[in-house]
Protein backbone atom coordinates (compact mmCIF):
# COMPACT_ATOMS: atom_id res chain seq x y z
CA UNK A 1 0.00 0.00 0.00
CA UNK A 2 0.76 3.78 -0.67
CA UNK A 3 1.88 5.69 1.90
CA UNK A 4 0.75 9.59 2.21
CA UNK A 5 4.03 10.75 1.71
CA UNK A 6 4.86 8.36 -1.13
CA UNK A 7 1.61 9.98 -2.49
CA UNK A 8 2.53 13.33 -2.09
CA UNK A 9 5.93 13.29 -3.93
CA UNK A 10 4.44 11.29 -6.87
CA UNK A 11 2.02 14.59 -7.23
CA UNK A 12 5.42 16.62 -7.28
CA UNK A 13 6.73 14.55 -9.30
CA UNK A 14 3.87 14.61 -11.72
CA UNK A 15 3.47 18.09 -11.84
CA UNK A 16 7.20 18.64 -12.37
CA UNK A 17 7.67 16.87 -15.42
CA UNK A 18 3.82 18.08 -16.90
CA UNK A 19 3.30 21.55 -15.34
CA UNK A 20 0.02 22.65 -16.12
CA UNK A 21 -0.90 26.25 -17.05
CA UNK A 22 2.55 26.88 -18.40
CA UNK A 23 2.89 29.13 -20.71
CA UNK A 24 2.93 32.77 -21.39
CA UNK A 25 -0.52 34.31 -21.25
CA UNK A 26 -0.68 37.22 -23.85
CA UNK A 27 -4.34 38.73 -22.67
CA UNK A 28 -2.29 38.91 -19.27
CA UNK A 29 -3.97 41.66 -16.85
CA UNK A 30 -0.95 41.20 -14.45
CA UNK A 31 1.99 40.05 -14.79
CA UNK A 32 5.35 39.95 -12.21
CA UNK A 33 8.76 37.75 -12.48
CA UNK A 34 9.75 36.29 -9.76
CA UNK A 35 13.54 35.38 -8.86
CA UNK A 36 15.33 32.99 -5.89
CA UNK A 37 18.87 34.55 -7.13
CA UNK A 38 20.32 31.24 -4.07
CA UNK A 39 19.07 28.44 -6.17
CA UNK A 40 18.33 30.29 -9.66
CA UNK A 41 14.66 29.40 -10.14
CA UNK A 42 12.99 32.05 -12.16
CA UNK A 43 9.32 32.82 -12.82
CA UNK A 44 6.85 34.39 -14.46
CA UNK A 45 3.67 34.77 -13.45
CA UNK A 46 0.61 36.09 -15.93
CA UNK A 47 -3.07 36.47 -14.95
CA UNK A 48 -6.07 37.90 -16.60
CA UNK A 49 -8.80 38.93 -14.66
CA UNK A 50 -12.54 39.82 -14.90
CA UNK A 51 -13.50 42.26 -12.71
CA UNK A 52 -12.62 40.74 -8.98
CA UNK A 53 -11.99 37.09 -10.33
CA UNK A 54 -9.14 35.39 -11.64
CA UNK A 55 -10.35 34.35 -15.03
CA UNK A 56 -7.07 32.26 -16.65
CA UNK A 57 -3.38 32.38 -14.85
CA UNK A 58 -0.22 30.41 -16.09
CA UNK A 59 3.84 30.74 -15.73
CA UNK A 60 6.37 30.21 -17.41
CA UNK A 61 10.04 29.95 -16.26
CA UNK A 62 12.86 27.62 -15.39
CA UNK A 63 13.20 26.03 -11.76
CA UNK A 64 13.71 22.91 -9.29
CA UNK A 65 10.96 20.53 -9.16
CA UNK A 66 9.59 22.23 -5.63
CA UNK A 67 9.24 25.18 -7.32
CA UNK A 68 7.85 23.93 -10.95
CA UNK A 69 5.52 21.92 -9.05
CA UNK A 70 4.22 24.30 -6.86
CA UNK A 71 3.16 26.95 -9.52
CA UNK A 72 1.60 24.05 -11.45
CA UNK A 73 -0.71 23.43 -8.47
CA UNK A 74 -1.03 26.86 -7.56
CA UNK A 75 -2.06 27.84 -10.76
CA UNK A 76 -4.59 25.32 -10.74
CA UNK A 77 -6.16 26.00 -7.35
CA UNK A 78 -6.50 29.75 -8.24
CA UNK A 79 -8.35 29.68 -11.07
CA UNK A 80 -11.48 31.36 -10.76
CA UNK A 81 -11.19 32.04 -7.37
CA UNK A 82 -12.02 36.07 -6.10
CA UNK A 83 -8.86 38.11 -4.70
CA UNK A 84 -10.16 37.57 -1.50
CA UNK A 85 -9.87 33.27 -1.99
CA UNK A 86 -6.63 33.86 -3.73
CA UNK A 87 -5.25 35.95 -0.72
CA UNK A 88 -6.87 33.10 1.81
CA UNK A 89 -4.79 30.42 -0.29
CA UNK A 90 -1.93 32.49 -0.20
CA UNK A 91 -1.89 32.69 3.57
CA UNK A 92 -3.07 28.77 4.11
CA UNK A 93 -0.20 27.58 1.67
CA UNK A 94 2.43 29.56 3.44
CA UNK A 95 0.95 28.28 7.05
CA UNK A 96 1.37 24.68 5.63
CA UNK A 97 5.29 25.16 4.23
CA UNK A 98 6.45 27.54 7.32
CA UNK A 99 4.23 26.08 10.65
CA UNK A 100 3.49 22.85 12.56
CA UNK A 101 -0.18 23.52 11.39
CA UNK A 102 -1.82 22.79 8.52
CA UNK A 103 -4.47 24.44 6.70
CA UNK A 104 -8.00 22.36 6.19
CA UNK A 105 -9.15 22.21 2.58
CA UNK A 106 -5.69 22.44 0.58
CA UNK A 107 -6.04 19.62 -1.62
CA UNK A 108 -3.27 18.11 -3.38
CA UNK A 109 -1.27 21.73 -2.26
CA UNK A 110 -0.81 19.35 0.97
CA UNK A 111 2.06 17.91 -0.79
CA UNK A 112 4.38 20.57 0.19
CA UNK A 113 3.80 19.95 4.17
CA UNK A 114 7.39 18.21 3.88
CA UNK A 115 8.81 20.77 2.70
CA UNK A 116 8.23 22.99 6.10
CA UNK A 117 11.38 20.27 7.29
CA UNK A 118 14.02 21.31 4.69
CA UNK A 119 13.88 25.16 5.24
CA UNK A 120 16.35 25.87 2.70
CA UNK A 121 13.36 24.69 -0.08
CA UNK A 122 10.61 26.73 1.95
CA UNK A 123 11.29 29.24 -0.65
CA UNK A 124 11.33 27.20 -3.82
CA UNK A 125 8.02 26.24 -2.75
CA UNK A 126 6.65 29.90 -2.00
CA UNK A 127 8.06 31.89 -4.96
CA UNK A 128 5.37 31.32 -7.70
CA UNK A 129 2.86 32.42 -4.43
CA UNK A 130 4.64 35.52 -4.06
CA UNK A 131 5.01 36.52 -7.49
CA UNK A 132 1.71 35.69 -8.09
CA UNK A 133 0.84 38.14 -4.91
CA UNK A 134 3.47 40.51 -6.23
CA UNK A 135 1.36 40.66 -9.79
CA UNK A 136 -1.91 41.17 -8.34
CA UNK A 137 -0.57 44.16 -6.48
CA UNK A 138 0.99 45.66 -9.58
CA UNK A 139 4.54 44.86 -8.49
CA UNK A 140 7.09 43.98 -11.52
CA UNK A 141 9.55 41.99 -9.97
CA UNK A 142 9.80 39.92 -6.31
CA UNK A 143 13.09 38.39 -5.04
CA UNK A 144 13.32 35.53 -2.03
CA UNK A 145 16.16 37.59 -0.83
Amino acid sequence: MIDLRELYQEVILDHYKEPRNFGDLPEATHRATGDNPLCGDNIIVTIRMEGEKVAEVRFTGSGCAISTASASLMTESIAGKTLDEVEMAFRDFHQLVTSEQEPAALGKLAAFAGVRDFPSRVKCATLAWHTLRAALEGARTVTTE
